[in-house]
């Protein structure tokens, strides 16, 4: 499931993430975060790991992301990983590529430590699509190749075992949050028919849809979750 998930962050947080953002002597080589493999194609800047701007700013994105029904409805998740956060500037890309399987989460000592199963990956756009020329984000999947760039506060979700790359910036500043989400459902389709039911139930109830049926289909949901979720 490829997500457009609108309006994350409102006018007002964004500008606020973006200003710190943008003030902020704490960027890092990007390629500090990936192996080898990643390392080649990457060519962009990070908010250090350790930053306690980071943190702050993550906390934002983290709370923005917990009062959001549909994020919630479409990821069902089990463990965010602290968003990170991103700038492509000057020719700045990230070629072709698939993320990490698992991940570790932060603060964690001894091996092997508490591990996140990446299931979902997610971008939060904190730029309008005008402000600056490439930066757009292609996800590759049985359908071909789908182009994104979101307005600013908007989110894409999408599964994370897809090959993705980020086109050059080369007018402007990309910046943007970036995370990966551990799920109650591992598998996409399951996930995907989830959303949709769940979609359809709130579609039906703000229709005055029959009292009965919306019931029986809320119980049908709630089963299927129970069947299939991970937790």
């Amino acid at each position: 499931m490829l997500l457009h998930v609108p309006e994350v962050l409102d006018a007002k947080e964004v500008q606020a993430i973006r200003q710190a953002l943008e003030t902020s002597d704490q960027w890092v080589d990007g390629r500090e975060t990936v192996g080898a493999q990643g390392a080649a194609v990457k060519h962009n800047q990070q908010l250090a790991e350790a930053s306690p701007l980071r943190r702050r700013l993550a906390e934002q994105v983290q709370a923005a992301l917990a009062r959001h029904p549909v994020f919630f409805a479409a990821a069902l998740p089990v463990e965010i990983l602290t968003p990170r956060f991103n700038r492509y500037q000057g020719g700045g890309t990230y070629g072709m590529h698939v993320d990490g399987a698992v991940m570790r989460l932060p603060d964690q000592t001894g091996f092997p430590g508490k591990q996140l199963r990446t299931d979902l990956s997610c971008t939060l756009f904190l730029c309008e699509p005008e402000e600056y020329d490439g930066g757009e984000l292609i996800v590759a999947d049985t359908y071909g190749e789908h182009e994104v760039k979101l307005p600013a506060g908007d989110l894409i979700l999408y599964p994370a075992s897809s090959l993705h790359q980020v086109q050059p910036v080369t007018r402007g500043a990309r910046l943007a949050s970036f995370f990966w989400v551990q799920s109650m459902i591992r598998d996409d389709a399951r996930r995907t028919l989830l959303f949709d039911m769940d979609t359809a139930i709130t579609r039906l109830k703000q229709t005055g849809g029959d009292e009965a049926a919306v019931l029986q289909l809320t119980g049908v949901y709630h089963n299927l979750l129970r069947q299939w979720a991970e937790t």
